[in-house]
């Protein structure tokens, strides 16, 4: 039994890519992980994926565009003023403008740079680079 399946997929991914596939088939998906990947989709480090449904449940087919360096999820989800976005952005990524930070807020998800502009804060979700 899975008992993340956001990391569960962050990490398939993650290896997928390192060895050079080119796509990569994720079950069982939520809804927050495609979610997360709409936004890796928007920010270009997917492609569009697709849904299947099958007897065991829906299955994701994701694209991989030989992007990605880096990803995984936060834990535990650290809950995140909008004062202290910096300090997360120098943990979790490389350097500054390198990659997004995904955070869950009250108006949805969205990256950290996106919640900088609304000025809302949240708890950490994931990260890629």
């Amino acid at each position: 039994m899975n008992n993340d399946p956001l990391a569960n997929a962050m990490s398939k991914i993650v290896n997928y890519e390192r060895i050079g596939r080119d796509s990569v088939q994720l079950y069982p998906v939520g809804l927050l992980a495609k979610r997360v990947l709409e936004i890796l989709n928007k920010h270009g480090y997917v492609g569009v994926f697709e849904e299947r449904d099958t007897t065991r449940g829906s299955v994701l087919k994701v694209p991989l565009l030989g992007t990605i360096n880096n990803a995984g999820v936060i834990k535990p989800r650290f809950a995140v003023q909008t004062d202290a976005f910096e300090k997360y952005e120098k943990r979790f990524l490389p350097a500054q403008g390198v990659g997004v930070i995904i955070i869950s807020t009250s108006k949805g998800l969205m990256t950290l740079d996106e919640a900088k502009k609304e000025n809302v804060g949240g708890r950490l979700i994931a990260y890629c680079y």
